[in-house]
């Protein structure tokens, strides 16, 4: 339609059709029915088009339909009976929520709240032209019935850059507060409605979009946006980047029996998008953590799943400057790692932020954390080395510290993952990276 390029079609491949049980709860398999019981790991999410699937449905039309799905059931084997599916949702002591643009029209938030939703995410806008009508009642509705709720806004980048859609969606809805209500503002990127799956942009260039849209959006509200994506999407269009996983929240959407592989960097998911109906309007959502953790994403002050990085800068001092000092090394620097924040470690950092398109502000913060630290394991060498040892000698180990990754400093990165609780493989990426500088 004129104005916001909406196609609504007629024939939608929707998983409920599977199961020939129109307007009825998505019938799930038994496994999913397990994993709900015994979350915080779980979600389901939308997949690549695949051979004889519909075209798809703009995501101001019905929320992510008309697409097939990664992972989809067999309607002949595995499918479970409503009653069930709905018992289980309801026993889950995961928060429950759901996502709704303006196909659901105006919503009856006190009946979703009765129906025992926590939170929920509402489209804003989409490109640099649409706003969804219906975005007042459903926001403010949401809220008013006692939901934690945000916005989100559905990406078209072959339109526009991301910073100007940044802005577009910041104007139009896309704000937050730390009043403890509001999630952080989402961008929804995935498979393109209108033509090409990666509007026609290569993984590098979609990897910089996506990052000018983060960076904007960091800069209008103090909060990088919550990424609602899918893994086969990610892997396709970004070349399985990593380059999130250390600032953004991860909503995963896979309508199948497990989260399944979640893109690259990110250990889990904060919210697992499992169906396209169920007992609440729109899309079905569960939160990966407890009711303290949804409220604690809305302040600002946690994510469902990891500790913050820290923010270092001029002046300061201590073992977190040595460990950037021998990261910004390991990129070509040549400073004395002596730990303290100076001219010459302010000029470097400045440099490595213009190399790699990030605000060159001398600060390092999460996006810079995600662009300096690389990934080492047995058998590298060098400065990255040497800062993971520094790190693992400030927390109790007696490395040597030679830039040699070899079988002392194995042994010490897998007893450091173990008593952390993370993989213990001895790899120090993104994860261990982060434990070890805010350990």
């Amino acid at each position: 339609m004129p104005g916001n390029r909406q196609v609504r079609l007629t024939a939608r491949f929707r998983i409920r059709d599977l199961f020939r049980r129109p307007g009825a709860l998505l019938a799930l398999p038994a496994g999913v029915l397990l994993l709900v019981l015994a979350m915080p790991g779980s979600a389901l999410a939308a997949g690549s088009a695949g051979p004889g699937s519909a075209p798809p449905t703009p995501r101001h039309g019905n929320a992510r339909a008309g697409i097939s799905l990664e992972g989809t059931v067999s309607a002949t084997t595995e499918a479970a009976t409503v009653d069930t599916v709905e018992a289980a949702a309801a026993a889950s002591t995961n928060p429950l929520g759901l996502d709704v643009s303006s196909y659901q029209g105006s919503v009856d938030w006190a009946s979703v709240a009765d129906d025992g939703a926590s939170f929920a995410y509402v489209k804003a806008t989409e490109g640099v032209s649409y706003t969804n009508p219906y975005y007042s009642q459903q926001y403010n509705g949401a809220h008013n019935a006692g939901l934690i709720r945000g916005a989100y806004h559905f990406a078209l980048p072959d339109v526009s850059g991301g910073t100007a859609q940044a802005d577009w969606f910041f104007t139009h809805g896309g704000g937050w507060s730390a009043d403890g209500t509001t999630l952080p503002p989402a961008l929804d990127i995935e498979y393109n409605p209108y033509g090409a799956t990666c509007y026609g942009l290569s993984t590098s260039a979609m990897v910089s979009w996506i990052k000018a849209f983060s960076t904007e959006m960091h800069s209008l509200t103090g909060r990088y946006p919550m990424i609602y994506t899918t893994t086969s999407w990610w892997t396709t269009c970004t070349g399985n980047s990593s380059a999130f996983a250390t600032t953004n929240p991860l909503w995963v959407a896979r309508y199948s029996t497990s989260v399944g592989t979640l893109p690259a960097g990110w250990s889990a998911q904060s919210i697992w998008q499992y169906a396209d109906s169920g007992t609440f309007p729109g899309d079905q959502d569960v939160f990966n953590g407890t009711t303290a953790q949804l409220q604690a994403l809305a302040l600002g002050t946690g994510t469902s799943t990891s500790t913050a990085w820290p923010t270092v800068q001029k002046d300061t001092t201590g073992q977190t400057v040595k460990t950037i000092q021998y990261l910004l090394n390991a990129h070509g620097a040549a400073l004395t790692v002596d730990g303290s924040f100076g001219t010459g470690t302010y000029n470097a950092v400045v440099s490595f932020q213009s190399a790699n398109g990030l605000d060159a502000d001398g600060v390092v913060g999460p996006l810079t954390w995600a662009e300096l630290i690389v990934t080492v394991q047995k058998g590298s060498t060098g400065s990255a080395v040497s800062a993971v040892q520094s790190e693992l000698n400030a927390g109790g180990s007696s490395l040597t510290v030679d830039g040699d990754f070899g079988t002392n400093t194995y042994n010490a990165v897998v007893s450091f993952q173990s008593a952390k609780g993370l993989t213990a493989d001895g790899i120090v990426g993104p994860l261990t990276w982060r434990a070890l500088v805010t350990s």
